[in-house]
């Protein structure tokens, strides 16, 4: 009876055992096997279509390795971007297209490699379509916006006939304008903490680096307060002869800061 038992236990355990290993060597099926790289592509396509960018970045994964080397693996990879980039993966997005335009210099489609990086940046940290909420988008991370500005300025430059030139280049001028609104802020701040000479040098600053963006109305204006703090006449008389005839409507003269609450960028 005990030597039947023990028999019996063998036999379980080696069943169990037999049925573990079986689950371990199971691999998931690959329902894209029998697909063509065309019928593949086209349902990547349609998943991207319908907003459904979690299975189109893989199908686009998929054809991209499938279709090496040929043009249609291009194509893969940059929509494998696109699909990253509107899903929200940022870090993703930026890798693949970095690796499109390493790989692929003399494609025709670099100017729209150029114009998706940008976007990718632009998108992620300025948040300016979609975004209905009041916030002054200047208190934000500029490196992304800079990131942005560069490979805008790279499709302009190399493809000023571009059919994306365009709004690469408002896109270009909004972001100058929100670094020079950036600047701005900051010197607000030291203002406003009784940091005087700091306040006066990074309004000075955004005077000097973007001189026709908007922010240079206010930072004409934060350069007069603080020099008058600081009892430098001369100076404070040259900052404000300067927003007067720069500005000659200004509203911080007669608003002050209340001015400031009028962000510019609603209006692009």
């Amino acid at each position: 009876m005990q030597r039947a038992a023990i028999g019996a236990s063998r036999v379980a355990l080696a069943t169990l055992l037999g049925l573990v290993l079986a689950g371990c060597n199971t691999t998931p099926t690959d329902e894209t096997a029998g697909m063509s790289t065309e019928k593949l592509y086209g349902e990547a396509k349609d998943e991207a279509s319908v907003g459904n960018w979690e299975r189109a970045t893989m199908l686009y994964g998929r054809l991209e390795a499938r279709a090496a080397g040929t043009p249609l693996a291009q194509q893969a990879q940059l929509d494998l971007a696109y699909a990253f980039y509107r899903s929200g993966e940022k870090a993703q997005a930026e890798t693949t297209i970095e690796r499109f335009i390493k790989l692929h210099p003399s494609s025709p489609a670099l100017d729209y490699a150029y114009y998706l990086q940008g976007l990718i940046n632009f998108n992620e940290n300025l948040g300016l379509l979609g975004n209905l909420a009041r916030q002054d988008l200047s208190e934000r991370d500029q490196r992304a916006s800079r990131d942005a500005y560069q490979s805008f300025k790279q499709l302009v430059q190399q493809f000023p006939d571009s059919k994306y030139a365009p709004d690469a280049q408002l896109r270009m001028n909004y972001i100058v304008n929100t670094l020079a609104q950036y600047e701005v802020h900051v010197a607000r701040y030291y203002y406003r903490r009784g940091a005087y000479v700091a306040a006066a040098n990074r309004a000075q600053q955004a005077v000097q680096e973007f001189q026709s963006a908007p922010a240079t109305e206010e930072a004409l204006f934060i350069m007069t307060l603080a020099y008058d703090r600081l009892s430098l006449p001369d100076l404070r008389d040259d900052a404000r002869r300067v927003l007067t005839q720069s500005f000659p409507q200004s509203s911080y003269v007669t608003e002050g800061f209340a001015a400031a609450d009028k962000p510019w960028w609603q209006l692009w």
